[in-house]
């Protein structure tokens, strides 16, 4: 297997892993163990890998170049009757995971910045890049505003309760709603993540 899509695999697994548990460190921070008592919050990759979405879809994208690859890995699992301040909390719940990637991103950004004034290897930019890239790819992903993804939990919390209980029928389809977004919103998808990306990194 061509090794740059092994280093861009395993780049995505750590970084679907920081995300998730970080779901599952905000849920606990606000009252729930589910994820603890399930053993997720743990950086064992074998407690967090979906074969599908973390390896299979990666390796597609990268095939078919599309120019980005995504993925995700196992949901942790969180109660949200255990949470405290219930409408408060389940926001912070779902922002924790891709506010997770940017920071990861920013600080890989960083440094890629101080590298190139030091001669850094090659190499050691290309992963770099690569994992600001997908980290940036990871967040804004899942910010968007689809029942199922982190983003449609964040705002219907500002929904009436009507609404928001006839949206959360379509949740179970989210994998249906990811793959049409991958088929018809790439080019748009790929234009915010270089927009970020040129912030980030300044190039």
């Amino acid at each position: 297997m061509n090794s740059t899509i092994v280093f861009q695999i395993a780049i995505l697994i750590i970084s679907v892993m920081i995300h998730e548990i970080s779901h599952g460190y905000m849920a606990l921070f606000w009252g729930d163990r589910t994820a603890q008592y399930a053993g997720r919050l743990t950086l064992n990759p074998l407690k967090h890998i979906d074969i599908f979405g973390s390896i299979l879809l990666p390796a597609l994208m990268f095939l078919s170049g599309t120019g980005f690859i995504f993925g995700w890995a196992k949901p942790v699992p969180y109660n949200p009757y255990n949470l405290r301040r219930r409408n408060i909390a389940e926001p912070f719940v779902a922002l924790s995971g891709p506010l997770s990637n940017i920071i990861v991103a920013a600080i890989f950004s960083i440094i890629l910045r101080v590298g190139s004034l030091f001669s850094l290897p090659q190499a050691m930019g290309v992963l770099l890049v690569y994992a600001v890239l997908i980290n940036i790819a990871l967040a804004v992903f899942n910010l968007m505003p689809v029942p199922g993804f982190d983003g449609y939990k964040i705002y219907s919390a500002f929904l009436p309760d009507q609404i928001k209980l006839r949206l959360q029928s379509l949740e179970k389809y989210w994998i249906i709603f990811a793959l049409a977004f991958v088929l018809f919103a790439s080019p748009f998808f790929v234009y915010i993540v270089g927009w970020v990306f040129k912030i980030f990194v300044g190039a």
